[in-house]
């Protein structure tokens, strides 16, 4: 029963969700810090340009869950039952995660990729083996305990190119980051019809271009450290910086992935290593808010998909930090400033359905007279 509901509500809405746009965001960040209690945290940013009325679901163990055939059908699929429970954030209503972290400290996210994402050319013979790309992090989390398995088990089955009519008869152009509770770190890509499966040395990724260009671009930057610069001596005249920050002078500050490839990298990798776990969530907050979008920083016109065809502007609908040491998981949504946390330890395991909570909740304050 269970498992029809799920296909019944997949099939319903799917069509119409991508008529809007996909699912995954056009500027996402994310990275890893590590605790010095052995813990590791996550965090990443999602953007859109247009409301994606993102939830909180949570997937119990043993759920059946259909998988999308080639020919955009739930059920047609790689249909699978859920191992382990997963909590993680959904989009437009959907029961599929473009972020989560499961019950053994796996955690990711789905990253948009418009210009490299191209899936596996299926046949109709081999769609029941196949799953579509916007259950990728699903199946992930559902499965798999750590980085290992999941190389070891992704090319056990395709990611199809099945498409959805409304949205140009085109597939959701997405790319997965996932980090297990050891600190191992992938990123799964579909480039050019092959799965490329690429170990991630420094935690972090954003958007196009392909992960190992983003790895490379890396050199460009060797001479950025947080460590202050001193003053330059020319012929007996010293000539010292203005201020601080010296040493991270010609960091990029804009919006494009490549330079917040960059940001991300240099910001996580110089978080004092001698904090705790929970504390380190507190660093991985103040560094997300170098990626938060302000309302009109990035305007989409009418012809931008990303604007739900009217116009608008792209925002940081919400940020997430995992603790995948303590199992928490932490929201911030767009409309306010609050950080709602859930805590993976007391999922209900056996419940028969996915759970749905929101996390549209006023601005709250703590008084201080």
């Amino acid at each position: 029963m269970k498992s029809k509901l799920i296909k019944k509500f997949l099939a319903t809405t799917l069509a119409a969700s991508f008529a809007f746009s996909p699912l995954a965001s056009q500027a996402c960040t994310s990275f890893l810090l590590k605790g010095s209690d052995g813990g590791f945290v996550y965090g990443r940013t999602m953007e859109f340009g247009l409301p994606l009325k993102s939830q909180l679901i949570v997937l119990p163990r043993n759920l059946a869950v259909p998988g999308v055939g080639v020919d955009g059908k739930p059920g047609s699929g790689h249909n699978w039952t859920s191992k382990y429970a997963v909590a993680g954030m959904n989009g437009l209503g959907l029961p599929v995660l473009i972020d989560g972290m499961n019950e053994k400290g796996l955690v990711g996210g789905l990253l948009n990729a418009p210009n490299t994402a191209v899936y596996q050319d299926v046949t109709p013979a081999d769609s029941a083996n196949s799953i579509a790309s916007i259950q990728m992090l699903m199946y992930a989390l559902t499965n798999y305990a750590t980085i290992d398995e999941v190389k070891a088990g992704f090319p056990k089955i395709k990611v199809n190119r099945s498409t959805i009519p409304a949205y140009g008869n085109k597939s959701a152009p997405v790319r997965m980051t996932l980090h297990d509770a050891q600190g191992k770190s992938l990123v799964i890509e579909y480039l050019k019809g092959e799965l490329v499966m690429t170990d991630n040395p420094v935690g972090v990724m954003t958007n196009d271009p392909a992960f190992r260009e983003q790895l490379n671009n890396i050199g460009q930057y060797a001479n950025l450290t947080n460590v202050e610069k001193d003053a330059l001596v020319i012929n007996g005249a010293t000539f010292a910086p203005p201020s601080s920050g010296s040493g991270l002078h010609g960091l990029p500050g804009d919006y494009l992935s490549p330079s917040r490839f960059i940001r991300a990298l240099f910001l996580s990798k110089s978080a004092p290593t001698s904090l705790t776990t929970v504390q380190q969530t507190n660093t991985a907050w103040h560094i997300l808010g170098n990626f938060d979008i302000p309302p009109g920083a990035i305007s989409l016109p009418a012809t931008n998909a990303y604007g739900g065809g009217a116009g608008g502007v792209e925002i940081t609908e919400w940020s997430v930090v995992s603790d995948n040491k303590n199992l928490v998981y932490y929201v911030k949504m767009f409309d306010n400033t609050n950080v709602q946390a859930f805590d993976l330890k007391k999922i209900d395991f056996d419940a028969k359905e996915v759970k749905y909570y929101s996390l549209d909740k006023p601005q709250s304050y703590i008084a201080i007279n």
